[in-house]
């Protein structure tokens, strides 16, 4: 049987990973191979693939349909497992079965073209959002789990260097403020069970007929700490929805007053979370060479921090 590799991944993870991750593309074919034969699965259609990982429709043995997700482990992708046996399936999809030393997963089918990306309603998707939110952060965090407190110095240690890199002046103080705003929270980092990437792309439907929740989340990065470092992907994401009301203001008050609302949060401490995340994203974006905070996410920032 060959595997075949796409270029987009291949790339992408060369882009990421360097060495190690043309080292990892050129091991895939085999790997996925070594797993079809170990769970005695029959691929069942064309593959898929994120920005590191690649996922293969499969039919098991007894002809349920299945995904086998294969990625490398790293500190992102190795809670994956863990998280998804501590939701049970309760409002993300269900871990079937994996193998700890290769981070293969068999995960359960869900509706690959039916996300919350396509959910007409805009404030319907974002509720959709927060109550996955709710649900998956009712849970404390298993032990292990790396942390938010963790995640937090290391972000207002880099800070500075983040701020000096930045042309304009007035970013410069917008990271700054985003820095202080952490530092007011960053006592209490939070033990709930978070997701970390939970965008409207990574909330699918699941296959008719199966008796699941109408909307389950994937591909998590999971961590210990407060829910409202879970905020920005849904204060960001569809982005155009929030332009076409004529009042981005207003209309980003109305989705982070109603996720704060649904996850039960203090206002002020889910803003200084939600600002954190800001801040680890402007870094990421000045530490790969750019100069400027990405602008919906300044003006989330700005309306975070009251401006």
């Amino acid at each position: 049987m060959s595997i075949v590799v796409p270029p987009a991944l291949a790339a992408s993870l060369e882009e990421f990973l360097g060495a190690e991750g043309r080292a990892w593309v050129a091991r895939l074919p085999a790997l996925a191979v070594e797993s079809l034969d170990r769970w005695e699965l029959v691929p069942d259609g064309p593959a898929a693939h994120g920005v590191v990982g690649l996922v293969l429709p499969v039919l098991r043995a007894d002809g349920v349909p299945a995904v086998l997700k294969l990625q490398p482990v790293d500190e992102e992708t190795v809670g994956e497992p863990l998280a998804l046996t501590a939701w049970g399936g309760r409002g993300a999809v269900r871990l079937l079965d994996h193998e700890p030393a290769t981070g293969s997963m068999l995960l359960e089918r869900l509706d690959q073209v039916r996300s919350l990306l396509d959910l007409p309603d805009d404030l319907a998707a974002l509720r959709v959002i927060a109550e996955l939110l709710r649900e998956l952060t009712s849970r404390q965090a298993p032990s292990g789990m790396r942390t938010l407190a963790g995640t937090a110095s290391d972000l207002l240690d880099r800070a500075p260097a983040g701020a000096a890199a930045l042309a304009d002046p007035a970013e410069r103080r917008l990271l700054a403020d985003c820095a202080a705003a952490l530092c007011e929270v960053r006592a209490d980092p939070g033990d709930r069970l978070l997701h970390w990437d939970l965008h409207y792309g990574n909330v699918l439907a699941p296959l008719p007929g199966s008796g699941r929740a109408p909307w389950l989340a994937i591909d998590p990065k999971p961590l210990a700490g407060h829910p409202g470092f879970e905020l920005l992907p849904a204060l960001r994401n569809r982005w155009a929805d929030l332009v076409a009301t004529g009042d981005v203001a207003r209309a980003l008050r109305r989705r982070f007053d109603l996720v704060t609302e649904v996850l039960e949060l203090d206002r002020r401490v889910a803003a200084g979370w939600a600002l954190a995340r800001v801040l680890q994203n402007a870094l990421w974006t000045v530490e790969e060479g750019g100069a400027a905070f990405d602008p919906a996410q300044r003006a989330i920032a700005e309306l975070l921090l009251g401006r």
